[in-house]
Parts: structure tokens; C-alpha cells; sequence
């Protein structure tokens, strides 16, 4: 399984988000400090969860990082999170 693939299926199981979306960006950070050239270490994660209900900015983030935990001490260098909960 591919590491955009293990984060969406963590993402899903963890927060069942109404809305997600993963995007490797590894090939706009080629070169750069944590890249490899197989890519898979650059992501942006756009996500909409009732689990985000309430919670702050830097709330959300840091539960998007626990469920994550694994992989960002692994292959994962840099992940820039939109966590939102859904509109009303």
C-alpha cells in the first residue's frame, strides 16, 4: 500500500470524514531537505469530519497528527493539514 493510501485509509477508520482529499506534492519539493527521489514524503491533506466539531485550528491539526503519528516518524517529512468540520 502506498503512503497517500495508508493515510487515507487511517484518516478514514480514525475521523470517517464527510469529505477527503490527499495530495502528494513530493515532486514540488525535489531536492529540498526530506525529499526522496521515489517521492511519498510531501503531502497536503484536505479533510471535513464531524470529529473536528468544537475544536480549534491547532485542535484539529493535532488530531490529524496522532492518527498520522506513524507515518510522519517515517516516510512522511512534511504534511500541511485544512481540517475542517462540515458547514451548517
Amino acid at each position: 500500500m502506498s503512503v497517500a493510501e495508508t493515510i487515507k485509509a487511517k484518516l478514514t477508520a480514525e475521523l470517517s470524514p464527510i469529505s477527503l482529499d490527499v495530495n502528494d506534492e513530493s515532486a514540488k519539493h525535489a531536492g529540498h531537505v526530506g525529499a526522496r527521489p521515489e517521492g511519498e514524503t510531501h503531502f497536503h491533506v484536505e479533510i471535513i469530519s464531524q470529529a473536528f466539531r468544537g475544536l480549534s485550528r491547532v485542535e484539529r491539526q493535532r488530531l490529524v497528527y496522532k492518527v498520522l503519528s506513524e507515518e510522519l516518524s517515517g516516510p512522511v517529512h512534511a504534511l500541511s493539514i485544512k481540517a475542517t468540520p462540515p458547514a451548517e
